[in-house]
């Protein structure tokens, strides 16, 4: 029996979860999904240019555990791009350390801790806002995670 899959830790949540090639409508497309963690083995390696020790330390993940994502992650990106498939960015065992909250009303974007509460935007003072790892289904339950080191990480929108 395997044991249990232990959380992954993502930075921040995507700004866009859904990709597509131009011209062609989404339903005609097969579907790609890259898993939230697999997502962030991507940015800290790719886009950020993490050492898989250093990315593997940040996600609180054994060395070869973020070798093995990170092959996953590029395979299914090469294959969608060579296919022209749809890209979704969903699931995974995965706790955010911080927020990226969006005003609808300006379009201002801030980081925030996940722990952190927020009423209105800093910008214009609206209320109308969106929580990016509210619509992962996370908020509350990457708070409350014990050990939540709340790190800074590159990929910061206005803190």
């Amino acid at each position: 029996m395997p044991r249990p899959r232990n959380n992954r830790i993502v930075q921040i949540p995507p700004l866009f979860s859904e990709f597509k090639p131009i011209g062609v409508a989404g339903k005609l497309l097969k579907q790609t999904i890259l898993s939230l963690d697999e997502y962030e083995a991507f940015r800290l390696a790719d886009n950020i240019g993490l050492s898989h020790a250093e990315a593997a330390d940040e996600m609180e993940i054994s060395r070869s555990t973020f070798t093995r994502l990170i092959e996953k992650a590029r395979r299914k990106i090469a294959d969608l791009i060579i296919h022209g498939k749809l890209l979704t960015i969903e699931g995974g065992s995965i706790h955010f350390r911080k927020n990226i909250i969006r005003c609808n009303d300006c379009g201002h974007m801030f980081n925030i801790n996940i722990n952190s509460s927020f009423i209105e935007c800093p910008e214009c003072n609206s209320k109308n806002l969106v929580n990016l790892a509210g619509g992962f289904g996370h908020g509350k339950c990457c708070s409350h995670r014990k050990g939540n080191r709340n790190k800074k990480m590159g990929g910061n929108i206005n803190e």
